[in-house]
């Protein structure tokens, strides 16, 4: 089974040091690929010393985390594409436990236990559970005890690129980052495709190093979570019920919102609401593919 890794980048420079040997040594037969999302430090001295076991894509500008992915993905020639971020380092054997499900030709993706270090502590992370509330899908971390999870981490996890293509991959209108990967693993489902989550797969995932923080102030990052809360429900809540509950309950988080002085929230809304002729268009396409309802889905 081929496999690719692909790891996108932005101002990566010291995680990138300290991770890629890493991955070249957890990964040793696979493709190993970095794209630069424009880059403004110095990944690009870094990775050029690593120019004899990996390839190098640039963007010529900056595209967000999305655009950045699905590039590397349409470069990887694995049968298996397996993405992780900069600060993310695999432990030596994380490869065999995520291939040996991909012999089930109708998984599609399938999750790493991440051993997230966050202020000086670990938190297993990597299973997702969630479940729809007041006219929104409430997402957070799931006990890592069982296979089943509720989306598969665009940051450290193995995706087939066959059926990766046939759902467009990340959809950019969550460019530059969050809810891509839970988009993904949502429409997968509907379309009949098996996600996973794997424990004996690890890596360690150091949060506090990546570049979100340092770019985004903390507003900006908030108020592009509600916009993408807001995308996800507009494209892929198809159930009449779900939609009909979600305009009801609207009214009560505008007030919500306005009680607590949620700035954010508004901001992120009217994002959301200038996109809505793309939302459906994207909505319309991806319907093609569903097989289940919105209530047939079973949630971890």
């Amino acid at each position: 089974m081929n496999v690719s890794v692909v790891i996108p980048n932005y101002n990566g420079e010291e995680i990138l040091g300290k991770n890629l040997p890493k991955v070249l040594e957890a990964a040793k037969d696979a493709e190993i690929i970095v794209v630069d999302d424009a880059s403004v430090d110095g990944s690009l001295r870094v990775l050029n010393n690593f120019k004899t076991k990996i390839r190098v894509v640039k963007n010529e500008k900056n595209l967000g985390f999305s655009s950045t992915v699905n590039k590397g993905v349409r470069e990887a020639k694995g049968e298996i594409v397996i993405l992780l971020n900069t600060d993310v380092a695999p432990e030596k054997n994380f490869l065999a436990p995520l291939l040996s499900h991909f012999k089930d030709d109708s998984v599609f993706a399938v999750g790493c236990l991440d051993k997230s270090i966050e202020k000086n502590s670990t938190v297993l992370r990597g299973r997702g559970v969630g479940y729809w509330k007041r006219g929104f899908l409430i997402h957070s971390r799931g006990e890592v005890d069982k296979a089943s999870t509720l989306w598969v981490s665009g940051g450290s996890g193995a995706f087939r690129k066959s059926i990766w293509g046939k759902l467009n991959g990340f959809n950019e209108l969550y460019n530059p980052f969050y809810w891509e990967d839970i988009d993904l693993s949502y429409r997968a489902v509907k379309s009949g495709c098996k996600i996973i989550f794997e424990s004996e797969s690890v890596v360690i995932h150091e949060h506090e190093e990546g570049a979100v923080k340092e770019r985004f102030p903390s507003s900006e990052i908030k108020a592009i979570a509600y916009r993408n809360q807001f995308i996800f429900v507009w494209k892929n809540a198809t159930d009449l019920d779900l939609q009909l509950i979600h305009l009801l309950w609207l009214p009560y988080h505008f007030v919500k919102a306005c009680l607590r002085r949620d700035l954010a929230f508004f901001k992120g809304f009217f994002s959301a609401f200038a996109l809505l002729p793309k939302i459906i268009k994207s909505s319309i396409e991806d319907q093609k593919m569903f097989v289940l309802k919105d209530s047939q889905i079973m949630f971890p």
